[in-house]
């Protein structure tokens, strides 16, 4: 296969459009139209990897976190990225990252950490906005269903867990076509009188090219009228955090060695408890300390998340327990993601987990 066919599977379920204004998700390293044989899956970019992936054959590495963050103005072997980018290189080995994309979407990180804590009743803690927008316009009355069918084959219509969403009215519209025109229908010189549908779906912003494409060449007019309004909307499938409850109310002891056996943590830094039994859990896979006040307003018992400040532990006030379970312990489960993601869309591709992705904070 072409690094490209791997790299569109995930951005089909998690666009690049969706991560972070911070991040730098993607390819990084390599040619999208490489041919590549068997991937490696990791977290982290690290020495040990790209040798793990030279000794594997891989001439794909997949990793959560980018090998390139900030920006760069040499590529030496005097420092660590340096020197991994070279071996990459020099090895045809393509680096690809999937971040805050990933996060930021309802089948993503949190998805799987809430499915390891066994969560159920799930839903984004923080809903996106200014991602929605409306499309109107305006058709012969027996191109409606067509006009439509194109609108929702392009990716609009979607609202919840519902697809195919529209409102239509019918009402008349009137044109006149003047020179230098071939009229679908009417007369040149002539003011006409239509039968029209009123279409309105709604739609992410970053298929707007592809809708109005469709639009384009399902419509039979020359002249194709169309409005686009942004909506202020949320979008309850793309945000941050989640929170869902537990099957049966936990001492919150009981809770924390549960996280502790799951996530294979040293230790849990947290704020004082309440002493009251978890029901309603709120989490964030790595540092989500930009959350907490979201997860007291959504009436969370607990917060589990990572990287959390010594400061933001007073925000729980007694109100909530905030629980740092540490960066790599909350995210170590998207390999199993992205691994689940690609042997479901091509079963006969080759793609393994690192055996040396591994946790660079120790506990003494």
């Amino acid at each position: 296969m072409k690094v490209r066919e791997i790299t569109e599977i995930l951005e089909s379920i998690a666009p690049k459009i969706l991560q972070e204004t911070y991040d730098n998700c993607g390819l990084l390293v390599g040619d999208l139209n490489a041919e590549v044989s068997k991937a490696l899956i990791c977290l982290d970019v690290t020495e040990n990897v790209i040798h793990e992936a030279i000794e594997k054959k891989c001439e794909l590495i997949i990793s959560h976190h980018p090998i390139i963050f900030h920006s760069l103005k040499k590529v030496t072997p005097d420092n660590a990225t340096g020197r991994m980018l070279i071996e990459a290189i020099k090895n045809n080995i393509a680096i690809y990252a999937a971040h805050t994309n990933f996060d930021n979407i309802e089948k993503g990180v949190n998805h799987i950490f809430a499915k390891k804590l066994g969560l159920t009743k799930t839903k984004i803690l923080s809903p996106a906005q200014n991602l929605l927008f409306k499309l109107v316009t305006f058709c012969p009355d027996e191109k409606a269903d067509e006009i439509r069918q194109a609108l929702f084959n392009a990716g609009a219509g979607h609202i919840g867990n519902y697809d195919c969403c529209s409102f239509n009215v019918n009402g008349s519209g009137t044109f006149r076509a003047l020179e230098n025109t071939n009229p679908y229908v009417g007369e040149k010189g002539q003011l006409h009188n239509e039968n029209e549908t009123r279409i309105e779906v709604i739609f992410l912003g970053f298929i707007e090219k592809k809708l109005i494409n469709a639009l384009l060449k399902s419509h039979p007019y020359e002249e194709v009228a169309y409005d686009i309004y942004p909506l202020k909307n949320t979008h309850a499938g793309i945000g941050a955090g989640m929170i869902g409850e537990l099957p049966e109310a936990m001492d919150e002891e009981k809770l924390f060695l549960k996280i502790k056996q799951i996530f294979k943590t040293g230790s849990i830094r947290h704020s004082k408890l309440t002493g009251k039994k978890i029901s309603k859990v709120a989490i964030c896979g790595g540092s989500g300390g930009f959350l907490i006040q979201e997860a007291i307003h959504a009436g969370a018992d607990i917060f589990i998340t990572a990287d959390v400040r010594y400061h933001d532990f007073f925000s729980a006030e007694d109100r909530m327990v905030i629980a740092d379970i540490g960066h790599f312990e909350s995210e170590q489960y998207t390999k199993e993601l992205f691994l689940s993601i690609i042997n479901k869309k091509i079963p006969k591709f080759a793609a393994i987990i690192s055996e040396q992705d591994l946790n660079p904070v120790y506990y003494f």
